[in-house]
């Protein structure tokens, strides 16, 4: 039986879970019989547990029972996400891959991007990916970035985009939960944008209610992700809002609406590809980045830069557009992404067997 361990964030965000299940499917189909996925946090500061990261402990357990490693997938270059003792990196035995991990900028009060307070440091990123067998970064950004370190790694997108190649376990919706529109929010002070961004989005998420209700969206509610955001969704006393920690229900909300408006990319992408229209508000460098990488840029809308309601009101009367963007994308730009993380998964699967 192959052990592969995977170090990934598993902290409130309930899109890190997606991210998850895209990873496996790419790891089940390179490997093509019987593994197991043993699953660790990337960092203890979410968790009651000290086994974490990349660490004494972890490193110990996947050289004595391990096959391989996989770090990823996940926003693990920032935030404070990925914990890594470099001593215990070096000690590593098995194949590793780092997989759809991203590093991005955020904006400053002068609306310039600037590195996060938090972001792993340089020298630390560059040890991960020289020690990597390979490195897929998840967007432009983090690629050109990671470039700049004389690291080799490849861009690979990310694997929620092809979310609908999964068995999808059916989860029963209650017609209460199903919707003309979601609004996959982020509590205001959890965004990494100037202060008084954070102040006027209250009434810019109200002018996008009622943008929706003129469009004929009636049913809305508000979607979080994390459960950080319930106070804030909780304080729109005329909207209600949905919450689950299952990762099989959330993709149920989001497989069962006309519509989906999003502030957070793993609504975004898993409605790519189940063919929800969907329309993306991003305010860092990851979120643009991404976009650019799946070659959507032209359908992102800059929450700091751009007039953010009419910008919807435009996009919601070209919905058609967004179909005809997907269906070229699919057959060209988006079957690349695919099969480098096809390709890249059957390598890392190759080099476990290889060393077995």
């Amino acid at each position: 039986m192959i052990n592969l361990y995977s170090v990934r964030p598993k902290g409130f965000n309930i899109g890190n879970d997606v991210i998850y299940l895209g990873l496996n499917h790419f790891i089940r189909n390179a490997f093509k019989e019987n593994f197991n996925v043993i699953s660790l946090p990337a960092t203890s500061k979410y968790e009651s547990h000290k086994k974490a990261g990349i660490s004494s402990q972890t490193i110990y357990e996947v050289n004595q029972f391990g096959h391989g490693l996989i770090i990823g997938g996940g926003n693990l270059y920032e935030n404070g996400e990925l914990e890594v003792n470099p001593i215990a990196l070096k000690a590593l035995e098995k194949p590793m891959m780092i997989f759809s991990v991203s590093r991005g900028k955020i904006y400053n009060k002068a609306l310039e991007l600037v590195d996060r307070t938090d972001v792993m440091g340089d020298d630390k990123i560059a040890l991960l990916n020289k020690r990597a067998d390979i490195s897929l970064s998840r967007d432009k950004a983090t690629f050109e970035h990671i470039n700049q370190l004389d690291c080799n790694n490849i861009l690979g997108g990310c694997p929620t985009l092809f979310i609908d190649e999964i068995p999808q376990h059916l989860v029963p919706l209650m017609e209460s939960d199903r919707t003309d529109a979601l609004i996959s929010i982020r509590t205001p002070t959890l965004m990494s944008i100037p202060v008084v961004y954070q102040y006027e989005l209250r009434e810019q998420l109200l002018s996008m209610i009622s943008l929706l209700r003129d469009k004929g969206y009636s049913n809305i509610k508000l979607l979080c992700h994390d459960h950080r955001d319930i106070p804030f969704a909780a304080s729109f006393k005329e909207i209600d809002y949905l919450y689950t920690e299952d990762v099989y229900t959330y993709l149920t909300y989001l497989r069962n609406t006309r519509l989906n408006l999003t502030f957070r990319l793993h609504s975004f992408i898993p409605c790519l590809a189940y063919n929800v229209p969907t329309i993306k508000i991003s305010y860092d460098q990851r979120a643009i980045s991404m976009l650019d990488t799946l070659g959507m840029d032209q359908w992102n809308i800059n929450l700091l830069l751009d007039d953010v309601v009419s910008e919807i009101a435009h996009r919601l009367d070209r919905l058609q557009e967004l179909e005809e963007m997907k269906a070229d994308l699919k057959k060209s730009h988006w079957a690349e992404l695919r099969e480098t993380l096809v390709v890249n998964s059957n390598t890392f699967a190759e080099k476990v067997k290889h060393q077995l």
